[in-house]
This record gives structure tokens, C-alpha cells and sequence, in this order.
């Protein structure tokens, strides 16, 4: 069986290297591709282990979150290494150089659904370069040619039958020269690579042995939650602390910046405390934000000329001169992550050293961040990443705030603690995908078809003020404001796409697809009213405006024929139709949709098709595709973080709900074979189905739903029967 193990960096070292009893791989791969190779120094990655018992110890440095990299990642060097899938082991890395990501920057992450293709080719290198050196040890002490050899479920085969497990080779094959080139499999080699494995991180979810975040305990350990401001931005004026005090448990009460900690020997009594605490607040400058008044603000913003994101011919003037201009207006709402494990982070903070246990997307960024409030250096800093019950890019935040407030928290109090959040701390006190508005308008030429395409996008950057802002933010254009709309592929010959910035003091941050996840809804139920306002069959309308992109098509063709696009549907049942890249995947999903008794939105079966380029483990994309619809319907069908006198409305899930078993719907999901690089799969599953509900509930019904999310209230507003 395989399973799970943590070791500390120094254990790792001490382990591997200095037991002398098998081999650890630390080789030179280039970090990335070819571009990254030319312009990055290659640096050492310690990425396998192999013991002289045959175990092969695969080290993983992106955080599993449910998305499946302690499996699709282990996949890409066991394939390679051609070893026994079921002696496969896996750790978590530690924060060192030698994960950085591939790609992104000198840092730790996992977002951007980038794990298997920042990894592919740096993980692939290094099984094949282990192959290589067991191959040659064999052939070494055969006295044979390594080409007289080959490598097979864990063990090197020689002439005559010879075979040497890679156990028995590690020690020898340890004292050879790492390849630099090692010789890749070709696709027709490959036998894990493409096939639905079982994960390896289920047997410890099941039996309750995964550790995560929530579950860290130590003897001693104290546990703290932080009373915080009501308004984002507002500080503390004054306490008294004397009831909760008095709460048995509660062991102290400290001020800290993000508010008033109270410690207990459990949570709740730290929980009980803190409702007991009386606290003067000065809530500053956004005590009055309101969303009636923002959604008002961003309405008129979007009247106005942005700053242009794309400009292709002229827009402007060709609306001018159009006799029956179409126009709408869409908008959607802060959303929360709405994590199942909510925020925690462990510190146990000495003189000289500290340690972190915590489930972090961004290792580097938030070991870095710990290091200057503890007053240390970063080597100074051991953070250890847990399972994470889900993150969605919460756990990724640039500022850290979760760390460094337990940092803050540990400080005060001289003893290990973790503090975590409940779940109205995890709904009210930040960070949310932005609220959007956007003013569109188009007008089709003599055959039906977009003339011109003028789309204005209001909303707040997630990028600015960060420290990716001088990479993604041009000329005063955050890209992910402006993906999945800037970058149709359309055929539509004059096309504006501009941009207002908004700034207020709600903290965004990115969230599951950024922002393909509202630029995928307006542009993809916009393009299904200009199909109908040409009398076009909306899936025939889109196939017509993507010639030139074969991808696009194919997800497109693949997913109206499985759901049998054109065929009949029970009365008052439609289907909608959309298709989003993003991440480097091509997705298209059909839904099925009715209205209940109530006129609450029934989503009754989704199809998906996705093209991903080269696949890892089929089972992995299928339930990543089936998280992501059930995640967007969340959000299309309930999801709405709202402000009333500067205070989130929202504090659990009965006033933001989430998709539940008897309300998922039935999803079938086909995957399109390719030889194109792989794209991701933890995120692409998100933008589509928003607009492919509310295109297929336009279908049904007649009404075009322009603001998510689809409550019964705007249903019965667009139908004229409110």
C-alpha cells in the first residue's frame, strides 16, 4: 500500500544522504522550457530517493489540496524510472532552491493550475536520469554494455535472464555521474502516463492518519483566535478582557495588529472567550462601504472609456453607425474560497529558530514573510506544509496574513500556538475574487455575425500592490482582469475590450480560474444573445466565429454530440452551450436545465469535453473537471459576498451556501486525446459552466439572466413574472 511520509529537511538529509543505503538523485535539470532554460541558471533538485529496499521516495514540492498532485506528479518520474508503482512513497518537500517552481519565480507555489506543466519535464528528466544511472550500475557489475540492458517495474534486466533490483543497485548507482541529457520514453513507451490510477494520498484520508493544518498538535500547544474589526482596515481602540479571563481554559489576552488574541488550552474556550470580550473599535475610512453603492459606482464607470486592453480595428465607430446596436450589462459578486478546513497556522517560535506547520500554497513568500516579523533570517524558518482541506488560491495570498498574524500570535505569547480561524473569521475577514461590472455592446454585419464587439470591464486588480505587479500589470492593465475576454478567439474584425481599476478597501485576492471565471460569463452569454438575435443555432453560431482554432472546435464538437445538442428535452428543460481556454486547456460543457415549484435553478446533467495536451492520470482530469463545475455552480447558483455598513453579510453556509449531493448534477466528462504540451486541469473546469447554465436556462424559459448569482428573485425579474 502506498502511503504518505513527512520528514523534516534535516531529516531528509540525514536520512538520505549520510545513511549510505541507497541513492538520492540530486540533479541538474534545466527549470523549465526552453526559454527557461536559456535564461535560468540550472539549479540542484533532490526530487528522488531510492532505498536498498526497493522503496522509491518521491519528493513533491507543490501542496496537495484534492487537486491530486501527490499522485500526478509522482506519476511523471515513476514513469520514467520505469520502478514499481506500488513501492512509491511520497514526501512533502521543504522550503530549499531546489523546488522553486519551474517556472513562475524563485519561490515555492502551486496555483495557476501549473503543477504538471511547470513540473513535466523537470520531473520526467529526473526518473529518467535515475533509470539511466541503476542501468548503468547493473551493466557495470555484469560487465555488459547498459545497452545490453533495460529497466522494468523496478528492476534492470541483463543478458541471459540477469536481473538486480533497484534496491540492491542503489548504493552502487549513487557513485555514478548524474546524466545530463537522459533519453526521454517516447509516447508509445509510456505505461502509467495516460491511465487512471488510484491516488496516493487516499488510503491516509480514509483511515484519518492525513495530517492537516487543523490537526497539528504538540504538547504544550496552545490554542488562540483573533477578535478583528467588523470593517476591513478599522484597529482597536480599547478592552477589557476581565470575562474572558474568567473563561476556564482561556489563558491569556493580547492585543496583536490583526486585533485581540485570546489563548486557551482548546478552541473553544478561546472561542468562548473571545465572545466574551468587550472591544472599542475605530473602524476607519470604509465603515459606510455598501455594495448598492458600489454596484451604482461601477455602473457609471463603466459608461466611460477605459483603458484599452485590445484594440482591433474600431469598434467605436462601426457602434456608431449601427442602426440596432445590441447592449447588456452583466455583473457578479465578491466571492468568498470558502475552504472546507479553514484558515490555521501552527508557530512554535524560539530565540534562534521557528517552526511552521501549516497548509500553504505559497512556501517561500510565507516563510519569508514569518522570518521578518519573527526578526530572523529565512533559513532560520522551518515551515512544514500539511495537507490543505482546499485553497482555491486562499492559501496563496501574497501578504501571508494568516502566517503572519499566528507569527504576531506566538510572539505575544512565548509558547507554540495555532491559531485558527472559525468559519465566519474564514467568510468575513478577507480575502474574495473581486466584484465585476461590465458594459458590453456589439452589432452583427448582413450575415449574422459580429461586426463590432465593445466590452468595458470594471472591477478591482488582485495584482496591484503585490509583488507580481511589475510583471502582470502593464501600462496600468492587471492581465487577469482582462483574461478570457481580451483574448476571445472570436472572429470578430473591430473588437475593444478596456478596463477600469477600481480601489476600496476590500481585500481580492485570485480565486478558483481568476479571471476567466467572470470574463467567461459575460463573453460566453453575450456571444449566445448575439446567436440568437441572428436566428443561429447557438453551438452551429460559435463553430462558425472559431474557425482557425482546431482546439476550440473540437472540445466544442465533442461535447454538443455527447449530449445530443439538438435533440428533444422534457418541457420546460433547455440546453446552454459554452467553450473557454484557459491554463492552457480547451473546455467546453452543455448544461441541462429546468426550474423547480420554487423557481430555484435545477441543473439536471453537465458535459464536459476537455482538451489538456498530454495527460498524467485520467481519473485526476475527470474529478478535477467535476470540482470545478460543482465549484462554478456554487457560485452561479448561490455565491454572493455582499457589504452593509462597511460588515460582510455573509458568516457561514446558510447564508452562503454551497452545492450540495442532492442538488450536484449529473456529469460525464470526455477528454479529447492529444499530443499537444500539457495544460492544467484544477482550474479550466470553472469559467464555462456560468454562462452554460444561464444560456441553457434562456433556453428553458426565455429569460437571459444577466447578474449572477441566479437566484429565483432574478429569474422571476427577467421572466416578468416578479
Amino acid at each position: 500500500m502506498s502511503e504518505i511520509i513527512k520528514l523534516s529537511r534535516r531529516e531528509f538529509i540525514k536520512t538520505g544522504l549520510l545513511a549510505g543505503g541507497g541513492l538520492v538523485l540530486a540533479c541538474h535539470i534545466p527549470l523549465g522550457g526552453r526559454a527557461a532554460a536559456a535564461t535560468t541558471a540550472f539549479a540542484p533538485n533532490a526530487f528522488l530517493r531510492i532505498g536498498s529496499d526497493d522503496v522509491v521516495t518521491i519528493i513533491v514540492n507543490k501542496s496537495e489540496m484534492g487537486q491530486g498532485v501527490y499522485t500526478s506528479l509522482p506519476m511523471l518520474i515513476a514513469e520514467e524510472l520505469a520502478c514499481d508503482w506500488h513501492k512509491v512513497r511520497v514526501e512533502a518537500a521543504p522550503v530549499a532552491p531546489e523546488y522553486n517552481h519551474a517556472q513562475y519565480g524563485p519561490f515555492m507555489v502551486t496555483g495557476g493550475s501549473s503543477s504538471v506543466r511547470s513540473e513535466w519535464e523537470r520531473l520526467s528528466r529526473a526518473g529518467a536520469a535515475a533509470r539511466e544511472m541503476l542501468v548503468a550500475a547493473a551493466a557495470k557489475g555484469w560487465r555488459v554494455e547498459p545497452a545490453a540492458c533495460r529497466a522494468e517495474n523496478g528492476v534492470v534486466i541483463g543478458p541471459g535472464g540477469k536481473r538486480s533490483g533497484y534496491g540492491s543497485l542503489a548504493a552502487r548507482a549513487a557513485k555514478l555521474p548524474v546524466p545530463r541529457e537522459p533519453k526521454l520514453k517516447g509516447a508509445q513507451q509510456r505505461r502509467l502516463l495516460g491511465k487512471p490510477l488510484h491516488r496516493l494520498d487516499s488510503p491516509a484520508k480514509i483511515n484519518g492518519t492525513a495530517l492537516f493544518g487543523i490537526d497539528v498538535h504538540v504538547p504544550g500547544m496552545l490554542t488562540a483566535v483573533i477578535a478583528r474589526p467588523p470593517v476591513f482596515g478599522g484597529t482597536v481602540k480599547g478592552f477589557d478582557a476581565q470575562k474572558a479571563l474568567a473563561v476556564p481554559g482561556v489563558k491569556q489576552v493580547v492585543a496583536v495588529p490583526a486585533g485581540v488574541a485570546v489563548v486557551a488550552d482548546g478552541f473553544w474556550p478561546a472561542q468562548k472567550g473571545r465572545e466574551l470580550l468587550e472591544i472599542t473599535w475605530d473602524e476607519g475610512q470604509w465603515a459606510q462601504l455598501a455594495t448598492p453603492a458600489m454596484r451604482e459606482e461601477y455602473a457609471r464607470l463603466s459608461a466611460m472609456p477605459g483603458l484599452a486592453a485590445r484594440h482591433d480595428g474600431d469598434a467605436p465607430a462601426e457602434l456608431a453607425k449601427a442602426a440596432h446596436p445590441l447592449r447588456a450589462e452583466y455583473e457578479v459578486p465578491y466571492l468568498a474560497h470558502a475552504t472546507m478546513e479553514p484558515l490555521n497556522c501552527f508557530v512554535d517560535l524560539k530565540k534562534d529558530r521557528c517552526l511552521i506547520r501549516t497548509g500553504s500554497q505559497f512556501q517561500t513568500v510565507d516563510r519569508g514573510a514569518a522570518a521578518r516579523e519573527a526578526g530572523l533570517k529565512p533559513e532560520q524558518v522551518s515551515l512544514e506544509t500539511t495537507f490543505l482541506g482546499g485553497g482555491f488560491g486562499r492559501r496563496a495570498c501574497t501578504g501571508s496574513d494568516f502566517v503572519i498574524e499566528a507569527v504576531q500570535v506566538a510572539k505575544a505569547v512565548g509558547k507554540p500556538v495555532k491559531v485558527i480561524r472559525s468559519r465566519e473569521d474564514d467568510m468575513r475577514a478577507g480575502y474574495y475574487r473581486p466584484m465585476w461590472y461590465d458594459r458590453i455592446a456589439a452589432c452583427l454585419d448582413n450575415a449574422g455575425f459580429p461586426l463590432a464587439w465593445r466590452h468595458t470591464i470594471v472591477g478591482q486588480s488582485i495584482i496591484a500592490g503585490t509583488l507580481f505587479e511589475s510583471a502582470m500589470v502593464k501600462e496600468g492593465i492587471d492581465h487577469t482582469s482582462v483574461e478570457g475576454a481580451a483574448d476571445t478567439p472570436y472572429a470578430i474584425p473591430n473588437l475593444l475590450v478596456d478596463l477600469h481599476t477600481t480601489k476600496n478597501g476590500v481585500p481580492v485576492l485570485w480565486w478558483r480560474s481568476v479571471g476567466h471565471s467572470h470574463n467567461a460569463f459575460v463573453v460566453e452569454s453575450f456571444l449566445d444573445e448575439l446567436a440568437h438575435s441572428a436566428g443561429r443555432d447557438p453551438y452551429q453560431y460559435r463553430r462558425s466565429l472559431l474557425k482557425g482554432h482546431p482546439r476550440h472546435l473540437a472540445v466544442l464538437q465533442a461535447a454538443a454530440e455527447k449530449a445530443g445538442w439538438g435533440t428533444k428535452l422534457p418541457a420546460g428543460t433547455g440546453r446552454g452551450i459554452a467553450v473557454h481556454e484557459s491554463f492552457g486547456s480547451f473546455i467546453a460543457q452543455v448544461a441541462e436545465v429546468s426550474l423547480d415549484a420554487a423557481g430555484q435553478v435545477q441543473v439536471h446533467r453537465v458535459v464536459c469535453a476537455i482538451d489538456c495536451g498530454r495527460t498524467v492520470n485520467t481519473d485526476t482530469i475527470a474529478a478535477q473537471m467535476e470540482s470545478g463545475i460543482v465549484f462554478g455552480l456554487s457560485a452561479a447558483l448561490y455565491g454572493a459576498i455582499t457589504l452593509k455598513n462597511g460588515r460582510v453579510e455573509q458568516g457561514n453556509f446558510d447564508t452562503y451556501p454551497l452545492v450540495r449531493m442532492q442538488g450536484s448534477p449529473r456529469v460525464e466528462v470526455h477528454i479529447i486525446p492529444s499530443d499537444e504540451p500539457p495544460g492544467g486541469v484544477g482550474e479550466p473546469g470553472v469559467p464555462p459552466i456560468a454562462p452554460a447554465v444561464a444560456n441553457a436556462l434562456f433556453a428553458a424559459t426565455g429569460a437571459r439572466v444577466r447578474s449572477l448569482p441566479l437566484t429565483p428573485e432574478k429569474v422571476a425579474a427577467a421572466r416578468g413574472t416578479a
